[in-house]
């Protein structure tokens, strides 16, 4: 399976996809992700057997897109998501943020 940048298109493993997630936000439940081709970033939640690709608007995060990933498997901790996928399994961490 091919997973696509919705930006430029480019196509990538679930290793190469998933292990571009930088932070996981627990309180919207979104990840992060960059293009490893293009720089893009895009705001993704990762759904049993799906991603939802949409946007934060009014304190939660709306999915407008949403892309098949049979078998996908999310497990939510305190300060990461845990993903996998068949075999594989990837942590995304939560990023703490400094109070201002």
């Amino acid at each position: 399976m091919l997973i696509p940048c919705l930006a430029c298109e480019s196509r990538f493993g679930p290793d190469e996809y998933f292990s571009a997630c930088s932070d996981y936000n627990r309180g919207l439940d979104l990840v992060s992700w960059t293009c490893p081709r293009c720089g893009n970033r895009d705001d993704l939640r990762v759904l049993p057997g799906e991603l939802g690709f949409g946007y934060p608007h009014r304190g939660r995060f709306d999915v407008h897109d949403r892309l098949r990933v049979p078998g996908l498997r999310r497990h939510r901790g305190d300060l990461r998501l845990d993903i996998s996928l068949d075999r594989s399994s990837w942590r995304v961490p939560t990023r703490l943020r400094q109070p201002a």
